[in-house]
């Protein structure tokens, strides 16, 4: 995974699924790519790139709330 692009991980989903993914605390969305599988961290559901989460306000935090949804 590439801390530069605006991808992210997940257990199931098809490597190349696009979604939007945003901030539940400030409303910002972000478009990311399913490039990697994880996380392996109970209770996670995504792991976003570094630039990802900058987009939405997340890197200070480290995890957070987020809704998503499949566009592609």
């Amino acid at each position: 995974m590439n801390p530069s692009l605006l991808t992210a991980a997940h257990k199931s989903l098809r490597f190349g699924t696009k979604l939007k993914v945003t901030n539940a605390k400030n409303g910002k969305s972000v478009v990311v790519r399913i490039n990697d599988r994880g996380p392996f961290i109970r209770g996670r559901v995504l792991d976003l790139s570094k630039a990802a989460a900058q987009n939405i306000g997340m890197v200070r935090s480290g995890h957070g709330k987020v809704c998503y949804e499949i566009i592609g």
